[in-house]
């Protein structure tokens, strides 16, 4: 069955919504609709379409005229499994120590390195990502300084590769959490995949907002891999439950946003010890003061 695509960017996140409320009246219908954030500074939002037959090119100009829009770039995508795909174009990952694999790659497993099997076709957070790859190095960072944690928290876990790269390493209470049920039946169902089934607690919440979280409090480290605006609102809560001389390993930042990042942390005492860019994403390494 074919797909086509309708993409338009827009200013202003009411524009853009509205625009995607009104593309879902358009015949024929398309089977979903999104608008997105671009989160580059720019302040544009896109607002995309999937249609299984071939869109009302007319009707998509109008719209684009009556929101001040940009035309929309229509296309029909190739009829392709997307998983296989996927799984032939991502290599393995090496981040120090850890080896981020699909089970296409088991035969590539080198013997000195901590395996992480992550398939293609689950969460965000294969490793293959700035963020993640990022975050992965600033773990390995801290262990090679000899750093050890007894209490982890991945907040906004996705794949909960991140948790599961603490617990090849550290015994203890690990948790993993994310705002949406299907990352967090994800990253039990990557737990059970890697063998660890039980040894990182996987919990439903925004933020620290779970009684499991607030119990296994303070921690020694936290990661955030999640995006500026929800890691600027959550530097209140983090300073309250890191314990004095833990670490916070924070990405999903823009690298001219991290600064901006920095500060709101520094100013909740949780202060900067290392920055690495990978591409356009910043990673950066807090320690709390005490």
């Amino acid at each position: 069955m074919p797909t086509f695509t309708a993409l338009t960017t827009l200013s202003g996140r009411a524009a853009a919504e509205a625009l995607g409320e009104a593309m879902e009246r358009l015949l024929p219908e398309p089977t979903g609709v999104g608008v997105l954030d671009l989160e580059d500074a720019s302040g544009l939002w896109e607002v995309g379409g999937y249609f299984t037959e071939a869109p009302d090119e007319a009707g998509l100009a109008l719209l684009a005229t009556l929101h001040n829009a940009r035309p929309f770039a229509v296309s029909e995508l190739p009829d392709t499994d997307w998983v296989a795909h996927v799984r032939r174009e991502l290599a393995p990952v090496e981040a120090g120590r850890f080896f981020v694999y699909g089970s296409h790659d088991a035969d590539k497993l080198p013997g000195d390195k901590i395996p992480l099997l992550i398939e293609a076709a689950m969460a965000f957070g294969t490793g293959h990502h700035g963020t993640t790859l990022g975050c992965l190095r600033a773990l390995d960072h801290l262990i090679g300084e000899g750093f050890e944690a007894g209490k982890v928290a991945d907040i906004g876990c996705g794949t909960a590769v991140l948790a599961m790269a603490a617990a090849r390493v550290w015994d203890g209470t690990i948790l993993a959490s994310d705002i949406d049920q299907v990352a967090v039946d994800v990253a039990e169902a990557n737990l059970r995949a890697n063998g660890m089934a039980g040894r990182v607690g996987c919990v439903e919440a925004a933020g620290f907002d779970h009684a499991d979280l607030l119990a296994a409090a303070p921690y020694d480290l936290i990661f955030a891999n999640i995006l500026k605006g929800p890691l600027v609102a959550l530097a209140p809560e983090m300073a309250t439950h890191l314990r004095p001389g833990g670490y916070a390993i924070l990405s999903g930042v823009l690298n001219e946003q991290a600064e901006t990042v920095a500060e709101v942390y520094a100013r909740n005492g949780i202060n900067q010890v290392r920055r690495d860019e990978i591409g356009d994403w910043s990673t950066l390494l807090l320690q709390r003061q005490g």
